[in-house]
């Protein structure tokens, strides 16, 4: 998907995905977005718990457009607490980090080119002793969401990112080098910096996604629906397109299909 259709995809899904929501005027019209479509960095509960860290330096950071931030950090001797916070963050050691463990699992250490997945709502407490170096993609719910159904074609509520510490793929740790060596402000770097979050992000919901336990789906779109949908809008990119014209592309009124779209492509 290209990624000026995964921002009006986005826009879309935060329209609809805000609490007390009410029918919709008829014909009202979906305007497009800057590429911010994520938090700004500094709300980001991962980012937020290293920044305020007097061990831990921010060496880079940058907002990647279409639901992706990135961050390179550098930390010493120090404790990390994440609670359950609101988006997923892939990981990767770039040096270092082999005095570095979870505190529920003391015997197992980092160490270069060492991936985490830390998935949105997750808990964990961190030990780091020692030198490390570390790399972050930080993306959102809505940016999974989207994943599951153009990379997976599931419904994006019966699947989860299983949460991984200190796994070893040398594609994914060659792809986070990459990405750290460029720069990452320089517009003509961007597309190839975009590229390679996106490939981060698409390895990992191919490899790392599993089935959620003891779901029950209620409601939602079908999936053939979601299929229609997503190729509408990715043929429709520049045009306006009106709540109305997707709603009856699934034969419901548009307060409805606002809801069922967001059950199917929301945070569950």
């Amino acid at each position: 998907m290209l990624p000026s259709t995964t921002l009006r995809f986005l826009h879309i899904l935060a329209l609809l995905s805000g609490d007390g929501l009410t029918a919709p005027a008829a014909g009202s019209r979906m305007q497009d977005v800057g590429e911010h479509t994520m938090p700004e960095l500094e709300s980001l509960h991962v980012f937020q718990s290293l920044n305020r860290s007097p061990h831990a330096r921010l060496e880079a950071c940058a907002e990647l457009g279409d639901g992706l931030s990135a961050a390179v950090w550098s930390n010493h001797h120090d404790a990390q607490d994440y609670q359950a916070p609101s988006h997923h963050t892939l990981s990767c050691y770039i040096g270092g980090g082999t005095g570095t463990f979870r505190r529920d699992r003391p015997g197992t250490k980092g160490g270069p080119d060492k991936l985490c997945i830390l998935p949105a709502e997750h808990q964990s407490a961190w030990v780091i002793n020692g030198e490390i170096r570390l790399a972050h993609v930080y993306f959102s719910p809505e940016q999974f969401a989207l994943g599951c159904v153009t990379l997976l074609d599931r419904e994006p509520r019966e699947l989860q990112l299983r949460e991984t510490t200190f796994l070893e793929d040398a594609r994914q740790a060659r792809r986070f080098h990459q990405l750290i060596s460029l720069n990452w402000l320089e517009p003509g770097e961007r597309l190839l910096t975009s590229s390679l979050a996106h490939e981060l992000l698409s390895h990992t919901l191919l490899n790392q996604v599993g089935v959620r336990d003891g779901l029950r789906l209620k409601g939602g779109l079908a999936a053939h629906q979601r299929r229609r949908l997503v190729e509408y809008i990715d043929h429709h990119v520049e045009d306006p397109i009106s709540l109305g014209q997707l709603a009856s592309m699934c034969a419901l009124s548009e307060y409805h299909f606002a809801r069922m779209f967001r059950q199917s492509f929301g945070v569950p």
